[in-house]
């Protein structure tokens, strides 16, 4: 791997102009422990990660170490890394099936209904893939 990928620190990645994302991102910094540095997309150099406006739009990024994990999988790496063994089991076990299937699919829900969901703003609807 390359060594200046590897040593930057996590940075879980979404979209800013999302009220429901938002709102998501200072609710998990506020429940787990060991939260990374966050940030919207629209203020992130994403080529520097290797990823596309189009990557970012459609799903929250955990950066960590040069790997990358996108929607549910990233969800599942975030709590992975929590020090309480409760966490990291819910996140090992959103990377075993059928487990990871239901992830995916509850992700995948969250994703497209955000704005409709507490917190969530007309802004908040994932837009078309460009």
């Amino acid at each position: 791997m390359d060594s200046h990928t590897t040593a930057r620190p996590p940075l879980l990645i979404f979209d800013g102009d999302c009220a429901f994302c938002t709102s998501s991102v200072g609710w998990l910094g506020r429940i787990l422990p060991a939260m990374p540095a966050a940030a919207p997309y629209q203020w992130t150099d994403l080529a520097a990660f290797a990823l596309t406006t189009a990557d970012a739009r459609s799903r929250v990024w955990l950066v960590d170490g040069g790997r990358q994990y996108g929607g549910a999988a990233a969800v599942a790496a975030l709590l992975r890394h929590q020090p309480s063994p409760g966490w990291r089991m819910l996140g090992w076990l959103g990377t075993v099936p059928p487990w990871s299937w239901a992830a995916g699919i509850g992700y995948r829900l969250v994703a497209r209904f955000r704005h409709r969901l507490p917190g969530g703003t007309p802004a908040c609807r994932m837009r078309p893939a460009e």
